[in-house]
């Protein structure tokens, strides 16, 4: 699938691909910034339910469920690639009930610089299908998107300082 729009963050870890992919492959520690009320969730917060493969796994199911503004939000995620230790794709499936991003793939690739390794991590997305939710995200996506994959790429960088 396709998708309209697109962010990516990028970082420099000090430390060899394998050891970035296993601790950006925790589905759990990398979604920590959903975890926590914060600025850019207004408050809100989502909490994670995994399968039997936590993420590790092509064909894994994440869930995710909280609130915004209110709002009950619940999003469900499928991982579609994963080849350890330079890349990972997750993406949505069905109806995600998000108000900001609509249906969006997200991942990372990890390149060999030297003894230590160069993150991307990326988002693409679409605004979500109804009004409210498109008018929320023509405003509001680039700069959430951008935040997400920035904070992702950063916590890379600051485990291997």
């Amino acid at each position: 699938m396709r998708y309209a729009h697109g962010e990516e963050a990028i970082a420099e870890a000090r430390a060899p691909p394998h050891r970035v992919f296993d601790h950006l492959d925790d589905q759990a520690r990398l979604a920590t910034h959903m975890e926590k009320p914060s600025m850019m969730m207004m408050g809100g917060r989502m909490s994670y339910e995994f399968d039997d493969a936590k993420g590790r796994a092509v064909g894994a199911v994440i869930k995710m469920g909280g609130a915004f503004l209110g709002v009950r939000l619940f999003v469900e995620e499928v991982v579609t690639e994963r080849d350890p230790p330079r890349r990972k794709v997750w993406e949505t499936r069905g109806r995600p009930r998000i108000l900001v991003i609509g249906a969006y793939r997200m991942g990372f690739e990890i390149s060999p610089t030297g003894e230590n390794s160069t993150v991307r991590v990326f988002i693409e997305y679409d605004y979500p299908p109804m009004l409210l939710g498109s008018i929320l995200g023509k405003l509001f996506a680039p700069m959430y998107a951008r935040w997400c994959v920035k904070r992702m790429a950063e916590d890379a960088a600051r485990r291997f300082r």
